[in-house]
C-alpha cells in the first residue's frame, strides 16, 4: 500500500474513521493479516501510525525498502554496524566454535536442523569430552535457565531414516526449558515431497552458525579425511558412518558399531560453515522466528507450552515493499574491488505490501485477523507493549484475552522508538512478564570482549578456521507458503547465485553436494545457474579473457547401493540428473560449450571430485572412500562467498520445495594479491576461504600455499590444480580400479570389473575402496609385487577429476517398476 506520495512507498499502518467520535483506532497490515487497535486518544493513533510507518521506512536498511534479490532482509555491513563473519572447513573448527557458543549462552538458544542427533560430540577424541555432547551441553544449559527452542524436519519415515521422533522425545527429556517442533504434518498439509534442510544454531541473538553441517552423526571431520578408527577414538558407534554401505536402521543404541571397523572405511566427510555477528545475525534468527511461530500455529495452536516467540526489538517489522524502479546502495567505506550494488531489472522486487509475510502468526482460536478489534489503552507507552499478561496463551498477540493498562508516565512517540534500541535480549512473552534485560547493566558478553579479527576459537595451522572479519552480508533464503507461511515465493538464494556468476570478472568456484540445473530451453529443469555460467563463459570467450569454473561435487550420491543393485534407483537417477547437466544431452553445458569452444572449453571450466585413503587399522588393509563432498560454497574473484545450505538443484533453489537459508559475503577488507598475473586487490574472507579449501585438496604446505594465489594463470589452473587431480586419479585406478572411473561405461562393464576385484580379494567395498596386498607389475619380463602405500604415497591432497565417461553407455533413469519413476522431481 503506497503512502499516496508518488515515490512507492510503503504505508504498514493506517488510521481508521470509527462511526463513535469517542472511539480511535489504527490497522496495522502485514502480508495476509491485519490487526486493528484502539486508544481513547486520537492524537497516540496518530503517533504509533507515523511510528511504525517511520519505522519500517527508516533508510538505507529499513527492513520495507526492497532488497537485492528479492531476499526477507537488507544487506548489512554498509556501514560500521558490526557485521562480521567467520568461516569453518571441515566439521572439527566448526563444532568445536558451536559448543563454546552453547556453553557461553546466557538467555535463549535456537536450534534449527534436517537432522539433529543428541548424542553427537561436538569435541573430539569424545573420551575426553563426555560433556561435549549436544544432550550434555543442552542440559546444562537448560539448567541456568536459558530458554532452548528446536526445530526438526519431520520426515517421511518410510523414505528417511533419520528417527526426528526419536530425537524429538531425547530432547524434551533433558529439561523443561527444552521446547521441540517437528514440522511439517505430512498429513495436513499435504507435504510429502520436501523437506526443511537448513542448519542453524543462533545464541543470544549475538551469534549464529549457518552452512552445511547439521548436528547429527557422520559429519565430523578434519582437513585429514581419515578412512578408519580402530579402536574407536574420534567416532563412536554410529557416527562411523558410512552410508554407500549401510544406513542404520535405529539410532537408539547409537554407541554400538553399524559398519565392521576392520572391513569398512567410513565416509570422509568435506563441509564449510560460517558464524556471524552483528545484524545477519539476527536477520538469521528473524528466519527461525518466522519458522517457529508458524510451525506453533500450525501445529500446536493452543498448547502453552511451545510459546510464540517474538523477534528482537528491531527486526519485527515486515520486509517485501512493492517498488520495481532501480535502487542504489552505496557505501561510504568501500575497497578498491567493490562495485556499489545495484538491483537489476531482472531481479527486481515484484512483490507487494500484502506479500509481507507475518512473523508473530495469531494463534488459531484467536479472532479474524482481517478484521481484529483489540483495545489498547495509552499505546505510546513502553511497558504497555512488553509486560502485559495474557491469560490462558503465552503469545504476545493473545489480544482477545487480554487487556493492556499503562504503568509508567507518556513519552514521546520519538523516543520510544530510539529506546528500543538499547534492548538486547529480548525474550518469549510469557504468561507472566516479559524480561527485558538491558546492555547498560549486563554483563559484557564472551562475544563482546574479542577485538575485530578476533578468532571465536583459535585457528589451528591445518587452516580450518578463518579470521573473524567485518563484512557486508545478505541472508538470502529459499521459503514459500508449506515452508514458513510467507504469500509469496522467495528464491533469493536461486537469483543470487544467477547475478553473482553473470558479474563475475575472472571465475567461479563451487563446492555443492549437487550440481542439477538447466540451460533457458530446459523444461525439465528449472534453475538457471547452469545458464549463468553458460553465458558467463561465453562473454569470456568472446571478449578473448582468461575465465575458469571450477566445480567440486561428490563423485557418487550418498545413498545406500551399489549402482547395479536392484534398490538403488535412487542413486542413479541423481547421476542421470547430474550427467544430463554435466556433459549428457543437448541441454548439457559441455556439449553445448563443445559445439562452440570444442576443446577449448576445459579452459573454461571443469569438473572434480576428491578421495582419500589410508589404513583402517595398524597393519589392516588399504582402503579408499571418496571424500563426500556436502559443502555449499560458492566464491567469486576473492571477492565475494556465498555460504549455506541450499545445494544446487530445483529442490532447493525454486523456493517452493525444501526450505533453505544462506548468507551473501561480500569483503571489505582486502590484501595485495594477483589475478591473471596482475595486481589485485583479494578480499580477507573470501581470499583466505578459497586458500584453506585449495591447500587441502591439493595437499599443500604452508610455504607452498602462496603458488596457488593466482587462481586463473595457466601455472596455477593448468600445472596445479588440473595437474594434481590427472596424477591422483591415476594413482587410485591403479591400485583400487575404484568406483565410479572413466574405464566403466556400461552396466555390464560394471558388474565383470566387480566380480573380477571380489573373486581376487575375496572381500571389498561397494565401490571397490579395498587395495590389494601387494600390486603385480611387470618388471624385466617377471611380476613383481609392490606395497600399495609406497604407490599412495604420491597422492597430494584428496582432489581428483570427475569421471566424466562414467556409464556413458546406460540410460540412468528409473523404470516403472521402481517407485523412484512416479517421483522424479524429488531427485532434481
Amino acid at each position: 500500500a503506497s503512502d499516496g506520495n508518488g515515490e512507492g512507498r510503503v504505508s504498514l499502518a493506517k488510521e481508521i474513521k470509527e462511526r463513535n467520535p469517542l472511539r480511535h483506532s489504527f490497522k496495522v497490515a502485514c502480508g495476509t493479516r491485519s490487526i486493528k487497535l484502539r486508544s481513547k486518544s486520537n492524537a497516540k493513533v496518530r503517533d504509533w501510525v507515523a511510528a511504525i510507518n517511520d519505522a519500517g521506512l527508516r533508510p538505507p536498511e529499513g527492513l520495507c525498502h526492497p532488497h537485492r534479490f528479492g531476499s526477507f532482509a537488507p544487506p548489512r555491513g554498509l556501514t560500521e554496524d558490526d557485521s562480521q563473519a567467520q568461516w569453518f572447513v571441515d566439521g572439527r573448527g566448526a563444532f568445536e566454535a558451536i559448543a563454546l557458543a552453547i556453553e557461553e549462552a546466557k538467555s535463549e538458544i535456537f536450534i534449527c536442523g534436517w537432522w539433529l542427533c543428541p548424542e553427537l560430540y561436538l569435541r573430539r577424541p569424545f573420551h575426553a569430552h563426555a560433556s561435549s555432547r549436544l544432550d550434555a551441553l543442552l542440559e546444562a544449559k537448560a539448567k541456568q535457565g536459558v530458554q532452548i527452542y528446536i526445530l526438526l524436519y519431520k520426515e517421511v519415515a518410510l523414505a528417511l531414516k533419520i528417527n526426528s521422533v526419536y530425537s524429538k522425545r531425547k530432547l524434551l527429556g533433558i529439561h523443561e526449558n527444552v521446547r521441540v517442533l517437528r514440522y511439517p504434518d505430512h498429513f495436513s498439509s499435504g507435504v510429502y515431497l520436501w523437506s526443511h534442510h537448513e542448519k542453524l544454531v543462533i545464541v543470544d541473538y549475538q551469534i549464529c552458525f549457518i552452512g552445511g553441517l547439521d548436528l547429527c552423526f557422520g559429519r565430523y571431520d578434519s582437513f585429514e579425511h581419515t578412512v578408519g578408527d580402530y579402536p574407536p577414538l574420534i567416532w563412536p558407534g554410529k557416527d562411523y558412518y558410512n552410508p554407500r554401505e549401510s544406513e542404520p536402521n535405529s539410532w537408539e543404541d547409537t554407541m554400538k558399531d553399524e559398519l565392521d571397523r576392520g572391513k569398512y572405511p567410513r565416509m570422509p566427510w568435506h563441509d564449510v560453515h560460517c558464524a556471524l555477528w552483528g545484524p545477519p545475525c539476527r536477520d538469521v534468527a528473524r528466519h527461525f522466528v518466522q519458522r517457529w511461530n508458524y510451525a506453533k500455529r500450525n501445529k500446536a495452536p493452543n498448547e502453552q507450552a511451545i510459546p510464540l516467540l517474538m523477534p528482537q526489538h528491531h527486526v519485527v517489522i515486515p520486509h517485501y515493499m512493492g517498488r520495481s524502479r532501480e535502487i542504489e546502495v552505496e557505501s561510504k567505506k568501500v575497497g578498491d574491488n567493490y562495485v556499489d550494488i545495484k538491483r537489476q531489472d531482472s531481479f527486481s522486487s515484484q512483490s507487494s505490501f500484502q506479500d509481507i509475510p507475518l512473523l508473530m502468526p495469531q494463534e488459531a482460536d484467536e479472532l479474524d485477523t482481517s478484521n481484529g478489534d483489540s483495545k489498547l489503552n495509552g499505546l505510546d507507552e513502553t511497558h504497555d507493549l512488553r509486560d502485559q499478561t495474557s491469560r490462558g496463551s503465552r503469545s504476545p498477540f493473545s489480544f482477545r484475552k487480554s487487556k493492556i493498562e499503562p504503568s509508567v508516565s507518556d513519552m514521546p512517540m520519538k523516543g520510544f522508538v530510539d529506546d528500543l534500541d538499547t534492548l538486547q535480549h529480548p525474550r518469549e512473552l510469557s504468561s507472566d512478564v516479559m524480561v527485558q534485560p538491558s546492555m547498560k547493566t549486563a554483563d559484557k558478553k564472551w562475544w563482546e570482549t574479542q577485538e575485530r579479527g578476533d578468532l571465536l576459537v583459535s585457528a589451528d595451522e591445518s587452516g580450518q578456521v578463518g579470521p573473524r572479519i567485518p563484512c557486508r552480508c545478505q541472508v538470502i533464503r529459499s521459503v514459500s507458503q508449506w515452508s514458513a507461511g510467507t504469500s509469496q515465493i522467495e528464491e533469493s538464494i536461486h537469483i543470487a547465485y544467477c547475478s553473482l556468476i553473470e558479474k563475475a570478472e575472472h571465475f567461479v568456484y563451487i563446492e555443492n553436494q549437487f550440481f542439477i540445473s538447466g540451460l533457458s530451453g530446459d523444461e525439465a529443469i528449472q534453475n538457471r545457474v547452469l545458464e549463468a555460467l553458460y553465458r558467463r563463459i561465453m562473454r569470456a570467450y568472446n571478449e578473448k579473457k582468461y575465465f575458469r569454473v571450477i566445480i567440486v561435487i561428490p563423485l557418487l550420491p550418498g545413498f545406500q547401493g551399489g549402482l547395479d543393485d536392484g534398490g538403488a534407483a535412487s542413486v542413479r537417477v541423481i547421476m542421470h540428473w547430474q550427467y544430463q547437466t554435466i556433459c549428457r544431452g543437448h541441454n548439457s553445458i559441455l556439449h553445448n560449450l563443445y559445439d562452440l569452444l570444442g576443446p577449448k572449453m576445459h579452459d573454461y571450466i571443469s569438473f572434480y571430485g576428491l578421495r582419500a585413503y589410508g589404513r583402517l587399522f595398524d597393519g589392516g588393509p588399504v582402503a579408499s572412500s571418496q571424500v563426500y563432498v556436502h559443502s555449499k560454497v560458492m566464491i567469486i574473484d576473492d571477492c565475494t562467498a556465498l555460504i549455506g545450505s541450499a545445494n544446487i538443484n530445483d529442490r532447493s533453489l525454486l523456493g517452493s520445495r525444501d526450505s533453505e537459508i544462506g548468507v551473501l559475503i561480500e569483503d571489505k577488507e582486502f590484501v595485495d594479491s594477483c589475478m591473471g598475473g596482475k595486481p589485485w586487490k583479494a578480499g580477507k574472507f573470501s581470499f583466505s576461504l578459497r586458500l584453506s579449501l585449495w591447500s587441502e585438496h591439493l595437499g599443500l604446505h604452508a610455504g607452498e600455499i602462496s603458488q596457488v594465489n593466482d587462481p586463473v594463470v595457466d601455472s596455477t589452473y593448468k600445472d596445479i590444480w588440473m595437474a594434481t587431480a590427472k596424477t591422483n586419479t591415476m594413482i587410485y585406478q591403479d591400485v583400487f580400479s575404484c568406483i565410479p572411473n572413466d574405464l566403466l561405461h556400461s552396466r555390464a562393464s560394471l558388474r565383470q570389473c566387480v566380480a573380477e576385484w571380489k573373486e581376487k580379494l575375496g572381500h571389498t567395498t561397494i565401490d571397490l575402496g579395498i587395495a590389494p596386498e601387494k600390486l603385480e607389475a611387470y618388471h624385466d619380463g617377471d611380476i613383481k609385487g609392490t606395497d600399495p602405500i609406497e604407490r599412495l604415497e604420491s597422492v597430494k591432497g584428496h582432489l581428483v577429476s570427475f569421471p566424466l565417461d562414467f556409464m556413458c553407455k546406460e540410460d540412468l533413469r528409473p523404470v516403472f517398476n521402481e517407485s523412484e519413476y512416479y517421483a522424479s522431481q524429488v531427485f532434481h
